[in-house]
């Protein structure tokens, strides 16, 4: 497929060809490539130092700096493995988006212990490529400095270690603790039936600098889907978080001082005054009467849709009876799944049934994705999930629904099927196997809301440089299936050539495959550093440390 002009300018992680200049040539290239520009090209491109030496002289195109620097990680890869490091019997979570933190929670869940990476350095007598390590130098702290340890929970609550948000421009981490979930609990007045209870959800706001606990903001006897930070969302300075039991949007704001101030709560009611409406008009006490304001807002949507859909008068009762009363109870039933910024004023909000809000598997539930606007509190559009319209809008326009101003510069360069012509090459692949294409659809449209903070930003993930087996390694914040062999990065200029291996687990390999093994990576936002973490059932955490020697 050939490019047009206007797709390599609006494609970031389009390689930069690299311009030669003449008589210019490569010291390690063989005398027969110095005579041509493009084998010259060739040569340099596996060499380090002839590409610092290019970017010296050579200035890319404008907007193409840092795709052009990212192409250096196709030489700076992971080239030495410390396996089963000594390390603390921690829970390690991630690194922060600027690189500057790495967060690990003890292993009974009550405190936060935060790390600085630091860069491994020895000294040796004679060649220090032909020694191996000092003993001194495979241990943990050797990469990675403590700077706190902090507890976050009490005795009957746990850090729920999947939950983590970092803004970047303040330092803050977002964190939660919970009880223990009930799935008994009865159904008290505004709660959904069927939904289970927690006692108390608390948010930590966290400078992460020196671990002062600036705010924290308590939910009691709610369900919030803290799994993998599902039930909240990060944009700019404002938070999202979602109630499922009651039915509630909770919108917060994190001040520079490190305060968190509720600006928005909707759900019951959408506009601020709605409450002292009913109240002024004697309303108040029939208020379970009324559907609430967000579910309100949906079934005029559809009726509205649905009655503009038919243009004969005499046919259009008969259209609004088939289509929107035959399923209002359906829709009444919707209960709010998961909801994300689009930007300041709009929400994109996934409504469901109640099973499918609390289970984690939604592929074959019926769905509804809605775009909300918070000021006018209208819904502006809706699609169900098998739409073709709104899989169009992921397909090509992907990148808006994870857009954060505040976003690092790494994180705006992570690959999707939007912005990397090698993404949208395995989309297409994925959709021609697929035997069905409306439940292709609804597959794809089950990672909709986008969960916040979810993907690695590390170039080793960018698909424009490396090809990896997705299946067992991604730039998805997930725990995989552990495999015996190495995980292979493939050059993608250079398809026949490894360029470095990923390999959880013991270097002997000689662990029970009987055993369930699982295997979760943290990669360094730009260092070439990874961590790889292999857990084995009634067996200690295996802690490999990968990085460039």
């Amino acid at each position: 497929r050939t490019s047009t002009p206007a797709e390599k300018s609006n494609n970031p992680h389009r390689p930069t060809p690299t311009p030669t200049l003449p008589g210019a040539c490569d010291a390690s290239a063989p005398p027969a490539a110095t005579g041509g520009a493009v084998m010259v090209g060739f040569f340099r491109s596996g060499n380090l130092a002839s590409r610092v030496f290019d970017r010296q002289f050579l200035s890319p195109r404008p907007g193409a700096t840092v795709n052009t620097v990212r192409q250096f990680y196709e030489n700076l890869v992971p080239s030495y493995t410390i396996y089963d490091i000594d390390c603390p019997d921690y829970s390690f979570r991630k690194f922060t988006d600027d690189g500057k933190y790495l967060v690990a929670f003890s292993r009974n869940h009550q405190d936060l212990i935060v790390y600085r990476p630091i860069w491994l350095t020895f000294s040796c007598h004679e060649e220090c490529d032909s020694h191996d390590l000092p003993a001194n130098a495979e241990r943990f702290d050797s990469f990675f400095k403590q700077l706190y340890s902090i507890s976050l929970a009490s005795s009957n609550e746990y850090i729920c270690k999947d939950f983590f948000l970092y803004m970047e421009c303040h330092q803050y981490g977002l964190f939660a603790t919970s009880t223990a979930q009930s799935n008994d609990s009865s159904a008290t007045d505004g709660a959904i039936h069927g939904v289970p209870s927690i006692e108390k959800i608390t948010f930590y706001l966290v400078r992460l600098e020196d671990g002062a606990i600036l705010d924290e903001k308590a939910f009691c006897n709610d369900f919030i889907n803290l799994a993998h930070s599902i039930g909240a969302y990060l944009y700019e300075d404002l938070v999202c978080i979602v109630s499922l039991r009651y039915q509630t949007i909770h919108v917060l704001q994190i001040r520079d001082s490190g305060s968190l101030v509720e600006v928005r709560r909707i759900g019951a009611f959408c506009r601020e005054d709605d409450e002292l409406f009913l109240y002024s008009h004697g309303q108040a006490a029939q208020g379970n009467s009324f559907l609430p304001g967000i579910k309100q807002r949906l079934l005029s949507y559809i009726f509205r849709k649905t009655w503009n859909e038919e243009p004969d008068q005499a046919l259009r009762v008969q259209h609004l009876k088939k289509k929107f009363y035959f399923h209002f109870q359906d829709y009444v039933d919707l209960i709010i799944w998961k909801v994300q910024f689009l930007d300041r004023r709009h929400l994109f909000i996934k409504f469901g049934s109640v099973d499918g809000g609390v289970t984690r598997s939604t592929d074959q539930n019926l769905a509804f994705f809605a775009v909300y606007n918070m000021e006018t509190t209208d819904i502006v559009s809706l699609y169900q999930n098998s739409s073709e319209e709104l899989y169009s809008l992921f397909e090509h326009y992907y990148d808006h629904f994870h857009a954060n101003p505040q976003n690092s510069s790494h994180e705006k360069f992570i690959s999707s099927h939007s912005n990397s012509v090698h993404a949208l090459d395995q989309l297409c692949t994925i959709k021609n196997k697929a035997s069905s294409s409306s439940q292709f659809v609804k597959k794809m449209m089950a990672s909709l809301p986008y969960t916040c903070q979810s993907q690695s930003p590390s170039p080793y993930f960018d698909l424009s440089i490396f090809r990896y087996d997705e299946k067992l390694i991604s730039a998805i914040d997930r725990h995989r299936h552990c495999t015996e062999h190495p995980i292979k990065f493939i050059s993608v200029r250079q398809p026949n050539v490894v360029k470095f291996k990923i390999k959880p687990g013991s270097d002997s390999g000689g662990s029970d495959s009987r055993a369930k093994r699982i295997s979760s990576f943290l990669f360094h936002p730009f260092f070439p550093l990874a961590l790889s973490i292999q857990q084995t059932y009634m067996q200690p955490t295996v802690v490999n440390v990968h990085f460039r020697r």
